[in-house]
């Protein structure tokens, strides 16, 4: 389900109605916003396991912060911003404990890439399919900045809620997403280096020593190789932008598992007396 056809009248109700203590609204409103946050924080955090908590934590988070927010028609623009506060505090917690980050990659379920639930539920192909792929290769910065421009371009959100969740300035915001999409568009070339058959040699050297996994580091490498190679060179020609490829499409939908879990958890919600600055 997409929150761009609700305007902000409905959702003012429903939030009004939610923080009264109407189980009802509470519902309707992590049932509506739940698919928002699942493809912002999926996104952003690829391959982790602690996806599905991320989501449900800054759900909830929300529905008790209620209380809160002032302004009830720009639930969606606070909302987006506290799942991008939790990607940030994920990001921070596994920074200073590297034995949890080995322990979450073994941990990690394949089928539950989020890149792959994204070709597979919307199909994707071609250059799009390209893209979807490229983005394991970016840093976490890039991620996070693209979970939230991908659904930009999509048009689930606008430039001002973007640059409100990343605390930037409409005009900083700009320059960020320059930069990722330059980084964006190097990854779709090594993406299509990787899966040129038959493989350029020269390239087969180049990865003689990486173990497979996308890393900022291998793309900087891959792509090097790919500029400076006669074969590989013309992989750069033919890009389609970025942002045509990712318009109008849909949200991916969580798992009826996650709604069910946040509807157990969420069955007593009280609202909090502190202001919030939305």
């Amino acid at each position: 389900m997409s929150t761009r056809h609700m305007d902000a009248g409905e959702t003012a109700a429903l939030v009004v109605a939610a923080r009264e203590g109407d189980a009802a609204a509470q519902d309707a409103l992590v049932s509506a916003y739940l698919p928002l946050v699942y493809n912002i924080v999926g996104r952003a955090l690829n391959g982790s396991v602690d996806v599905d908590d991320v989501v449900q934590e800054t759900m909830l988070r929300a529905l008790d912060g209620l209380g809160g927010l002032r302004a009830p028609e720009r639930f969606r623009s606070w909302l987006v911003a506290i799942a991008m506060n939790q990607v940030r505090g994920h990001w921070q917690d596994r920074q200073f404990a590297p034995a949890a980050v080995e322990e979450a990659h073994d941990l990690a379920d394949p089928g539950a890439d989020f890149v792959d639930l994204t070709v597979v539920q919307l199909q994707l192909s071609g250059q799009r399919q390209e893209t979807a792929h490229a983005t394991r290769w970016l840093e976490p910065d890039d991620r996070g900045l693209l979970s939230l421009w991908w659904l930009e371009c999509a048009g689930e959100l606008t430039r001002p809620e973007v640059a409100a969740a990343l605390e930037l300035t409409p005009e900083h915001t700009a320059v960020r997403v320059q930069r990722m999409k330059a980084q964006l568009e190097a990854a779709r070339v090594v993406v299509r280096a990787l899966d040129a058959r038959p493989r350029c040699e020269e390239l087969r050297g180049v990865l003689s020593a990486w173990d497979g996994k996308p890393s900022a580091l291998w793309r900087k490498r891959i792509a090097r190789h790919a500029r400076g190679c006669s074969l590989c060179s013309g992989l750069w020609s033919g890009l389609m932008p970025a942002e045509g490829l990712l318009a109008g499409l849909a949200l991916v939908a969580a798992a009826p598992g996650l709604l069910a879990a946040l509807r157990s958890a969420s069955g007593g919600m009280a609202p909090v007396a502190a202001s919030s600055p939305f």
